[in-house]
């Protein structure tokens, strides 16, 4: 048995926030109206669920505004991160998400570590253009160096 329901949230593999979906009962009754995530779309609700669409198309494209203005300084943006080397190159730690976005953290840019995609964490030096995915939409890149962390002189 099949309901319809209104998305209140993105919903991963279902729908964006102001979707009408047909989703299992079970699932929309145990799962997504408890969370929050979804309201029933009868027809008492339409009224609000037309006034919900106005507004989250309004919420959608300020935070696709200001995800793009965001883009831009991250464009814009470089980081140097050093390591230790061993003898053919590959670092002895390794740069990963969360080094990425405490590092724009620091440069004034919050970041959550979610929407840096790095699909394995770094572990050679050199240059990397880092996607960040900011909206649905938007996509931005960072420019990430790893370099060799200097050695101390043997005395």
């Amino acid at each position: 048995m099949l309901m319809e329901l209104l998305l209140k949230e993105n919903v991963d593999n279902l729908g964006v926030r102001g979707d009408i979906v047909k989703v299992k009962a079970g699932y929309g009754r145990n799962y997504l109206i408890p969370k929050g995530l979804a309201m029933a779309a009868t027809t008492a609700n339409l009224k609000v669920i037309e006034r919900e669409r106005l507004r989250l198309s309004k919420q959608a494209a300020e935070e696709k505004a200001t995800a793009v203005s965001l883009s831009e300084k991250l464009a814009a943006t470089a980081l140097v991160f050093t390591r230790k080397v061993g003898d053919h190159g590959n670092l002895y730690g390794s740069v990963t998400s969360i080094d990425v976005a405490e590092a724009l953290n620091a440069k004034g840019i919050e970041i959550e570590r979610r929407k840096v995609v790095l699909k394995d964490p770094i572990k050679e030096i050199g240059e990397f253009d880092i996607p960040v995915k900011l909206h649905r939409d938007v996509t931005a890149t960072v420019k990430v160096t790893v370099a060799p962390e200097e050695a101390p002189a043997a005395s």
